[in-house]
């Protein structure tokens, strides 16, 4: 499905409508109703009685009071009226005209006036403050023409303010308008991000604001902490609506939470569930968690009809237990912004590993045949070891038998020559003893 180019508008409005009859032959002059939007969210319905020829994102001059006021045209055709009757609801409110096509004269004076807001804004608030009034001014909105102000502010209570409009009457010399707004409202004039890290929907998207109550976060079994419940504005989060129709059509599938699971074992109370999952946890204590089981909302209702029919099963799973802790699909995990990241680190982590098991065999494999080259020589080693000792062995025996036992026959003629021998001096020379 295309979209039309004529639907979307030149001008970024944060309350962009997409013209989804923008492609329908004579759309622009269907109606000569035309939308207007001014500072932040509020809009404006005027009619084109003059016959302009207004396209989305010109800028126009329309009626007030007193004087006028300057807009950007954001819708033009058959869905004017659409959206008009379901803005304003059955009321039946004045149309104003538009006067012209804005001149240079006219941006002037709007850029002035718009100049001095943030200003007068500081300096209402001090006097608000002086005069004790229980009140927090958020914006001041000028008109195009600077004669009027309106000044948009937030009061828990009543306030009585006609002391303050006539000192700031007398300060900033324009009409002035106090128009209170709510908590909501005032998040979505001054704007920011959300926890989900997107701009706030005030901010963006959303006109009407419905009511949020705490049976929102019940349903969908979240935690009732007003830390993460609440929104910038300190209200309750408008997203908790979002999905609460569908968490109370998934609820009515499943089984009371009052029932309680008789088996042949033991008695089972319920603990929690996962609505969307179908499954529900049980515990065998009422008080807390204790031999906890998770089964499918099938098998509960199967349970169900046993113990109505005085039947007990011999265990609550029966086979057709669930992991508790298994992880749901993320519908947004391919918005994240790390997604390539996780990808980019599980290739890397699975090379690395590639390669340091491939160097890991090839280290085994070196060891192994180190280990084998190790083992001959050290068998060659002890080979040759072996025979040296074995040869010095011989040796030393021999050399003891050439030492200790003379040779046969020779044994007198050895002793005769050791006694010659130990008569002689030491110069080794016979003396000869004189004679007498």
């Amino acid at each position: 499905m295309a979209f039309s180019v004529k639907g979307f508008s030149k001008y970024d409005s944060k309350l962009h409508i997409f013209d989804w009859l923008a492609d329908i032959p004579g759309n622009e002059n269907a109606c000569d109703l035309v939308e207007v939007q001014f500072k932040n969210t509020r809009k404006g319905y005027y009619r084109n009685s003059n016959g302009l020829d207004l396209q989305k994102g010109d800028m126009v001059a329309v009626e007030a009071s007193p004087g006028h006021d300057i807009g950007t045209v954001t819708l033009t055709g058959r869905l004017v009226p659409l959206q008009m009757k379901k803005t304003l609801g059955k009321k039946e409110a004045e149309i104003k005209r538009v006067y012209r096509k804005v001149k240079a004269v006219d941006m002037e004076k709007y850029e002035e006036a718009k100049a001095l807001e943030h200003e007068t804004m500081i300096r209402s608030r001090q006097i608000a403050a002086s005069l004790n009034l229980d009140m927090k001014i958020g914006d001041v909105e000028y008109q195009g023409d600077g004669n009027k102000a309106i000044f948009y502010y937030i009061a828990d209570e009543r306030v009585d303010f006609r002391q303050l409009i006539k000192v700031l009457a007398e300060a900033f010399r324009v009409r002035i308008e106090m128009k209170q707004i709510g908590a909501r409202q005032e998040a979505g004039r001054i704007g920011g991000i959300g926890p989900c890290g997107r701009e706030l929907c005030c901010a963006s998207w959303m006109t009407n604001f419905n009511s949020v109550s705490t049976n929102a976060a019940r349903f969908q079994d979240l935690s009732l902490n007003p830390q993460k419940l609440a929104g910038q504005c300190a209200k309750l989060k408008c997203c908790l609506n979002y999905e609460v129709d569908c968490y109370v059509e998934c609820g009515k599938k499943m089984p009371s939470r009052e029932i309680q699971l008789e088996t042949m074992d033991n008695t089972y109370y319920f603990f929690k569930a996962d609505i969307l999952k179908r499954t529900l946890t049980y515990s065998t204590d009422k008080a807390f968690a204790a031999n906890l089981v998770t089964i499918s909302a099938r098998r509960a209702f199967e349970v169900i009809a046993m113990n109505k029919k005085g039947e007990k099963p011999l265990s609550l799973d029966d086979g057709d237990s669930v992991d508790a802790n298994q992880r749901t699909a993320d519908l947004l995990e391919q918005e994240s912004l790390t997604r390539f990241d996780k990808k980019k680190k599980n290739n890397s982590g699975q090379k690395k590993k590639k390669k340091n098991n491939g160097s890991n065999q090839q280290k085994e494999k070196e060891v192994a045949a180190n280990g084998n080259n190790a083992e001959t020589q050290r068998g060659e080693s002890n080979d040759e070891n072996k025979a040296a000792r074995q040869e010095a062995k011989r040796s030393r025996n021999k050399n003891r038998r050439h030492d200790n036992k003379p040779r046969r026959g020779d044994g007198g003629k050895e002793q005769k020559r050791n006694a010659e021998t130990a008569d002689k001096p030491q110069g080794g020379k016979d003396v000869v003893a004189p004679a007498e």
